[in-house]
């Protein structure tokens, strides 16, 4: 009995220590009154995030980093908007930084080159009515707990895995976190961290035969060699296709997330996009789709705005726990941030196949070599 309160508790103390982690640095008008004041502010956020940097480049950051904290200062006293922002874990990074390491997926200049996949013709939401009010994925057991994708532009692989989880929840009743890695390192119509598109994707699970679970084939952040081994561990999940939303179309997008999780790219390149709290998001961004997430939701606010729900994948510690509300109907065609711009969805009516035993897998291998681990 006593080993096992000790194992609980280092259990406790490890939870209690991610969700400090998670808890954004507090700061007043004081730690903003001297550069020795916000040097002592920057050194206890790096504590608190986390954050190693060597005092070279310590002395280089901190111009930037207190550049970030007027600005997020300035924008919550003011008070005039919906949403808050936070000295999150990218404190110190500026905005193209920010942007080539957490937000350079490279969809606008993917979607302009080579033509993406094809998706089934038409739209079949196009017929639904009667939408409610509300709705929110999360509550009906159809999103996994938030990931993150780390210093890898593999938004896309993540936004993909969240549309999919999402609609073999609800075909099945079997919520089942998928492998980004197995897009990363198997899907090679795209980039890796390098950036990809969702619509491919799509098409890569249907005509893989299905994608393969999280533990798996477990996230690495970092570009791989496709693990054939992995791929075809555990059960998979598969689907039939994939369909566009009617581009620009806020209330098509409404259709079909009404239905299931939806992948969409959005401008999230911004400062206050960067440092996101809380609230509804109406902030200024512009339509270079640059980042991959998924809408899984939308509501209205207290104050009556109109908003999305938004999965990311920048970890729990960002946003509402890892979520936006994005204002919805806002901000002109497309959508704020060009939200409405890129949509798609994936189509699921066959069976996920029954996987037979790792055992009876590895007697039918001619391959006997040590599969990579």
């Amino acid at each position: 009995m006593a080993q096992l309160a000790k194992r609980l508790l280092i259990v406790a103390l490890v939870v209690l220590s991610a969700v400090e982690v998670c808890r954004a640095i507090e700061f007043d008008e004081k730690d903003l009154a001297s550069d020795e004041a916000m040097w002592d502010l920057y050194e206890r956020w790096q504590v608190h995030h986390r954050v190693h940097r060597h005092h070279g480049e310590k002395g280089r950051r901190f111009g930037t980093f207190k550049e970030n904290v007027h600005f997020i200062h300035a924008h919550n006293k003011r008070g005039d908007r919906p949403y808050r922002l936070r000295l999150n874990r990218f404190g110190d990074m500026g905005r193209e930084e920010f942007r080539s390491s957490f937000a350079d997926s490279r969809i606008n200049d993917l979607r302009r080159g080579d033509p993406a996949a094809s998706a089934v013709p038409g739209f079949m939401y196009e017929d639904a009515a009667d939408l409610p009010l509300s709705v929110d994925w999360r509550q009906h057991g159809a999103v996994t707990a938030v990931k993150d994708q780390g210093k890898c532009g593999s938004c896309w692989a993540f936004s993909t895995v969240v549309a999919v989880e999402g609609i073999n929840a609800i075909k099945t009743g079997s919520l089942v976190s998928l492998s980004e890695q197995e897009l990363v390192d198997c899907d090679t119509e795209e980039s890796g961290c390098q950036g990809g598109l969702m619509q491919n994707a799509f098409e890569f699970i249907k005509s893989h035969g299905g994608i393969t679970t999280e533990s798996a084939y477990p996230y690495r952040a970092r570009n791989g060699t496709c693990d054939s081994y992995r791929s075809r561990r555990g059960p998979v999940v598969v689907i039939d296709g994939h369909q566009m939303v009617p581009a620009g179309s806020e209330d098509a997008l409404a259709k079909a997330v009404a239905n299931q999780p939806v992948s969409v790219a959005i401008d999230a390149g911004g400062q206050a996009f960067q440092f996101y709290s809380e609230g509804v998001f109406t902030g200024e961004c512009g339509t270079d789709l640059d980042h991959g997430v998924a809408a899984v939701g939308y509501g209205v606010g207290d104050d009556g705005t109109p908003y999305w729900i938004v999965k990311n994948s920048w970890g729990p510690g960002w946003g509402e726990g890892g979520y936006i509300r994005m204002q919805r109907g806002g901000g002109g065609d497309g959508g704020l941030c060009g939200i409405a711009m890129e949509a798609s969805f994936p189509i699921k009516s066959s069976p996920n196949p029954v996987r037979k035993p790792r055992r009876a897998l590895l007697s039918r291998d001619t391959d006997t070599s040590t599969p990579s681990q």
